[in-house]
């Protein structure tokens, strides 16, 4: 029976694993580079979450869990230990700025819409609006960089409007870390919660997922755009629900590992032609 339920993890594993393979190797990331990471966060997972009444699990019993040596896992926990594998995500000034011109009451009209902007003087200014929450950055370097970007432009006489919501992602790889670490991480780790065995009926956090089987093709355009409306709509409306709740001054708060809350939205239509899995 166990046999059996490994197996079908495994194979679910295999498709969920198609696309991140895709993405590994079009950044020509080999197998023993990505095995190299996997292990890690084996050794890394047995020794922090299965210890017994809260403590480290010991190199023994992290080894006969997860198979590798004991030489290989005391070399990973060494690598661990040292923070070789610490990934920091931090807000930018710029996703900052943008998001408190569009929650800020101050910068917002009475209708909630961000405010145009003159670049200095008064209250109501782009330059203290930088001044506030956009730490050392300069007014001036601000403007520029947002200009730029596409996501500020001035109108006349040197007001600066708003004009998207959204951080443009630099490159190709910033967007990529910006998806996997803020849209796939959370997805799946909210899934390891919600299917703890010992989950108590009605106590797991929201993860809702709808699908159709029976879309005709010449409707899925049609579909794929008003889903991009009714989702980029939701991601504004729950943008502003986590704007009322959050603290203007980040430094008052006592930051742990364990203040992030996120949702995510999502259109997917099934694209490869090898993943074999019936839904």
């Amino acid at each position: 029976m166990q046999e059996e339920q490994q197996k079908k993890v495994l194979d679910a594993f295999q498709l969920v694993l198609r696309p991140i393979v895709k993405i590994l190797l079009r950044y020509g990331i080999g197998y023993n580079a990505f095995a190299e990471t996997v292990k890690t966060a084996f050794v890394d997972v047995g020794s922090t979450e299965f210890g017994i009444r809260g403590r480290p699990t010991n190199i023994s019993r992290v080894a006969v869990m997860t198979g590798l040596t004991r030489k290989e896992v005391r070399r990973l926990r060494t690598k661990i230990e040292g923070g070789e594998n610490q990934i920091s995500v931090r807000t930018t000034p710029i996703t900052e700025i943008i998001s408190r011109w569009h929650s800020e009451n101050d910068y917002l009209d009475p209708n909630g819409r961000p405010l145009s902007l003159p670049f200095a003087g008064g209250a109501r200014s782009f330059s203290n609006l930088v001044k506030e929450f956009g730490g050392d950055v300069p007014p001036g370097a601000m403007r520029t960089e947002l200009k730029r970007m596409g996501l500020v432009e001035e109108i006349g006489d040197g007001v600066l409007s708003v004009t998207s919501r959204a951080r443009v992602p630099a490159d190709s790889t910033d967007n990529l870390m910006s998806c996997l670490v803020h849209g796939v991480y959370p997805l799946l780790a909210t899934t390891a919660s919600n299917t703890e065995p010992d989950l108590i009926r009605g106590n797991g956090t929201a993860q809702f997922t709808t699908y159709s089987l029976a879309i005709a093709a010449e409707d899925k355009g049609r579909l794929r755009r008003i889903s991009y409306d009714r989702l980029s709509e939701m991601a504004v409306s729950f943008d502003d629900l986590f704007a009322t709740f959050e603290h203007s001054d980040k430094d008052e708060l006592e930051v742990d590992d364990n203040n992030v809350i996120s949702v995510g939205l999502y259109y997917f239509e099934e694209s490869d032609n090898h993943a074999k899995y019936k839904w």
